[in-house]
C-alpha cells in the first residue's frame, strides 16, 4: 500500500510542477537501512515456506524489521513527513508485537480478494499476516480497510498503512515541489 502512496504522491509531485531533484539530491541518516530491510522482508516471504528454520523464525525477523525501521525514521523525524510516517509505522508495529509478529487480516474484509487467499491466511501461512480471531489483541489496527475497484489494485490496509501514506505524501511533495521552487527562487542582481 505504501508503493501505491509514493506512486500517487510522484504524479501529483509532478502535476504540482514538481520534479525528481530533490528525490536526487535527498540526505537521510542511515539511508541504507531501508533498502536492506526491503530485501530482507522479501527473501522472508520468499524463503518461510520453504525453509523451516525461516518459517520458526520469521514472526521475530518481522518484528526487528519493523523496529529497525521505527529507528531509522526516529534519526530523520526531522524531515517533513516522517513524524507521521513514524507514527504509521509504530501502529502496525504494536499490532504485529501484541500478535505475535503477525499483522492481523479481517477475514471479512478479505473475501475479495479469493478463496486461496482466505486459506493461506486462516493457515498462517502467508506472509506476515494471520487472520483475525477472538483472540487477537487491537484487532481495529489490523488490516481491516478492503480497496476493490475503482481502486488499481485489490488488497486490504490498516490505519497504520493509512497514516504511513500521508507522511509519505507529505515527504515527497516537499521533495519535488519545495525543491523546484528552490531552483526557480532568483535573487535580483541588484540587491
Amino acid at each position: 500500500m505504501v508503493y501505491d502512496g509514493i506512486l500517487l504522491s510522484l504524479l501529483i509531485g509532478f502535476f504540482r510542477g514538481g520534479n525528481l531533484k530533490g528525490i536526487a539530491e535527498m540526505k537521510l541518516r542511515g539511508g541504507w537501512l531501508f533498502p536492506i530491510l526491503l530485501v530482507i522482508e522479501i527473501f522472508i516471504f520468499i524463503l518461510q515456506n520453504k525453509i523451516e528454520i525461516v518459517a520458526k523464525l520469521s514472526n521475530g525477523m518481522f518484528l526487528v524489521i519493523y523496529a529497525t525501521g521505527l529507528v531509522f525514521l526516529w534519526l530523520n523525524r526531522h524531515q517533513p513527513g516522517f513524524t507521521v510516517i513514524f507514527a504509521g509505522v509504530l501502529l502496525n508495529f504494536i499490532v504485529m508485537l501484541l500478535n505475535g509478529g503477525r499483522m492481523p487480516v479481517s477475514v471479512e474484509a478479505a473475501q475479495f480478494l479469493g478463496r486461496e487467499y482466505i486459506e493461506a491466511l486462516k493457515a498462517g501461512v502467508y506472509g506476515k499476516h494471520e487472520a483475525i480471531t477472538s483472540a487477537t489483541w487491537l484487532p481495529f489496527l489490523g488490516d481491516i480497510i478492503p480497496l476493490s475497484p475503482p481502486y488499481p489494485r485489490q488488497q486490504v490496509i490498516s490505519i497504520g498503512d493509512v497514516v504511513m501514506n500521508v507522511g509519505a505524501f507529505i515527504f515527497v511533495q516537499h521533495l519535488m515541489v519545495d525543491a523546484a521552487k528552490e531552483e526557480t527562487k532568483t535573487v535580483p542582481a541588484n540587491q
